[in-house]
């Protein structure tokens, strides 16, 4: 079985899927930590111009070289190096969404994503999954809430970490990544005509993964599963 959760940024997307991964015994699959991962690598390794743009020739030679893995802990592995803690910073969020929006980089982290889902049952979020990487998904959530919550949400999660942000800050990098990523060409973020509607932003995660979980367990009933 494949579940397929998608959505804006910092809308809880990820905490959900680990959620109901967890709870069922599902294999979780964090896809946005894999473009994370890549933008992470052409930071260190000065791919990033002046002007924000990724330089694409350079990062294009050197994909093939870059090996993106999740750790028995879950973490996000960089050849083989824990990096989990890195791709989670603002700077890392204001390269992520022009450097996933390149399409060899999408075709490459879109073949392993499936490679890593082959033969067990997975959970998968991300902003394509259930519109390009696994169109015929089993269950499909769109996860939404208001902006200046989702900025609010993250601003915490940053600030707990000791990052020294502003709540503008991280509103107005939010703003971008949803204009970013709704308006790329390549694999836009969209809801998937099947997929259930989730707006959170008054729910709790507890509340969220009970509404969550009744999907998942309805989507089992159906397939006999």
């Amino acid at each position: 079985m494949k579940i397929a959760i998608d959505g804006h940024s910092s809308c809880g997307k990820s905490t959900l899927a680990k959620q109901i991964a967890k709870h069922f015994g599902f294999t979780y699959i964090d896809t946005g930590a894999m473009y994370r991962t890549i933008a992470l690598f052409a930071m260190r390794n000065s791919m990033i111009n002046p002007d924000g743009s990724p330089d694409v020739n350079r990062l294009q030679e050197k994909i093939g070289d870059i090996s993106v893995t999740f750790l028995k802990d879950g973490h996000a592995a960089l050849n083989c190096e824990d990096v989990e803690r890195e791709i989670r910073t603002l700077e890392v969020s204001n390269n992520v969404s022009k450097i996933a929006a390149l399409k060899f980089v999408r075709e490459a982290m879109v073949d392993l994503q499936r490679q890593m889902a082959q033969n067990e049952s997975v959970v998968m979020d991300g902003r394509d999954i259930g519109t390009v990487v696994f169109p015929d998904a089993e269950l499909k959530i769109f996860v939404t809430a208001d902006d200046e919550v989702r900025a609010k949400r993250r601003y915490d999660e940053l600030t707990a970490k000791g990052e020294q942000v502003t709540f503008d800050e991280v509103l107005d990098n939010l703003r971008e990544r949803d204009l970013l990523d709704t308006t790329r060409e390549e694999s836009p973020l969209r809801k998937a005509d099947d997929a259930i509607l989730l707006d959170n932003s008054f729910m709790t995660r507890e509340e969220q993964f009970e509404v969550a979980k009744n999907f998942v367990n309805r989507t089992m009933q159906e397939l006999g599963i």
